[in-house]
Formats: C-alpha cells, sequence, structure tokens
C-alpha cells in the first residue's frame, strides 16, 4: 500500500463551504466560555463569582437563602453567624455561613461535585480505526487494499445533548477539507453528551510528516466550539 499526498488536489468544494460556513473556526460569533452551562443548568451565584451549574430551582433557593440570612443568624458557639435551630451553614463555598436547611446544604454538596459534568467543555479527541473486511456470507470476506489503513475518528464529550457539528480544515488556509454532522448522547463514562464520529478520512500522519490540518467541534446549541486538533489528512492510496 503505497500513500502520496493529494496537495491542493483535495480542496473544499464551494457548496461544502457555504454549508458549514456557520462554524467556521474564523467565524465571528463569540464563544461564550468555558463556563456555560449545559442546557437545563444555570449558575448558582450562591456569591457573585459562583458559577457552579445547577438546576433553576435551585438558584431560586438560593437567592432566597442568601435574602434570609440575617434573620438566621445569632451569637452563639460559633461566633455572631451561629444558626438558629434548625439550619445549618450552607457551605457552598469556602467561608459560607449562609444558614440552610439541612437538605439545601446536602444540595450544594451534591451540586459542587456534579457541577463539572454540567458544563459545556467542549473537550474532543482523535482515535484511528480500521476498516475490516466485508463478510460475503458464504464464509468467505472481502478485503481491499485499504483495509489495513487507519481512518481518523472524532470523539467529545462535555457538550450538550444534539446537534454537534464536526470539521477538518487546512492549516495553511483555514479551507475546509471535510464536515460532518453527530447526535451528542449519554453515554457511559463520559460526562455530558459525548460521541465518536467515523470521518472515513485516512490517517496520513507518518514519522517526519507534521499535521498539516485540525478539526474541531462546534455545540449548536451553546456556540461552544472545541479546542483545535492537529491532524494530517490528504494522502491517498494507490
Amino acid at each position: 500500500m503505497k500513500r502520496t499526498a493529494l496537495g491542493l488536489a483535495v480542496l473544499t468544494i464551494a457548496s461544502l463551504t457555504t454549508a458549514f460556513s456557520a462554524t467556521s473556526a474564523s467565524a465571528t460569533t463569540t464563544d461564550p466560555g468555558p463556563e456555560t452551562c449545559r442546557q437545563g443548568y444555570v449558575w448558582r451565584e450562591a456569591r457573585a463569582s459562583d458559577l457552579v451549574c445547577v438546576e433553576p430551582g435551585v438558584r431560586s433557593q438560593v437567592a432566597a437563602d442568601n435574602a434570609a440570612k440575617y434573620g438566621r443568624w445569632t451569637s452563639g458557639a460559633y461566633g455572631p453567624h451561629t444558626c438558629v435551630v434548625p439550619y445549618v451553614w450552607r457551605e457552598a463555598f469556602n467561608g459560607d455561613d449562609v444558614c440552610v436547611l439541612g437538605k439545601e446544604r446536602d444540595q450544594a454538596y451534591r451540586d459542587n461535585r456534579d457541577g463539572p459534568a454540567r458544563k459545556v467543555l467542549a473537550k474532543l479527541w482523535i482515535t484511528k480505526y480500521v476498516v475490516g473486511p466485508t463478510d460475503n456470507g458464504d464464509g468467505t470476506a472481502t478485503t481491499t487494499s485499504t483495509d489495513s489503513i487507519p481512518r481518523l475518528k472524532i470523539n467529545g464529550s462535555y457538550y450538550n445533548y444534539g446537534q454537534v457539528k464536526l470539521a477538518i480544515r487546512w492549516s495553511h488556509n483555514d479551507s475546509l477539507y471535510w464536515y460532518g454532522n453527530v447526535d451528542a448522547k449519554s453515554h457511559s463514562g463520559y460526562a455530558g453528551g459525548s460521541f465518536g464520529y467515523k470521518t472515513g478520512k485516512f490517517d496520513c500522519s507518518a514519522p517526519g510528516k507534521p499535521a498539516n490540518a485540525y478539526a474541531y467541534a462546534y455545540d449548536t446549541q451553546s456556540g461552544r466550539f472545541s479546542a483545535r486538533v492537529p491532524v494530517r489528512v490528504g494522502c491517498a492510496v494507490l
């Protein structure tokens, strides 16, 4: 099997560029940032800098507890912010002495633990796969000269559930080489919406052959882009 560089012979078809223009890595759309909560969650805001992602009802309860804090403090064994019975310190963050019911403190603990998985961190990584022989149904299998050549699989986690747009772009001019759509879903062992998409494109990496393109993903619900992951593409099998 021999692979040769196609160079600019694999330039983007104009219609594909148009179809994917809304998710161009050089688009002017502002990425909302890593603190973006997945759909259905909002910032808790137990204090101004508290960006733990929680359900809306929890944020409303937190705001109500903050507003009522002065009436729940008394001077006692723990100083002027000792809680009156039956309240306890919420402890949503270090030094959080707002007095709440025990169930609200337990909720704060759970939200602190689960909050990172509720953010659109848009993680992306590349793995490789090969296409196995085709079963002919009669005890034989058909192989081709490309069966043993690795192809690129784009994987992601920490996305909203729903459509994620994927793309590979040339590094030298940012033009589109390939694109696809995938539905991010819940998978055991992965946070948020996750996916694994087989692109069908050859992995052209080899010693002395640096990356000439990059892959990325776009979460359509939040407007978040993943980081760019370097890849080498554009080779053909002769």
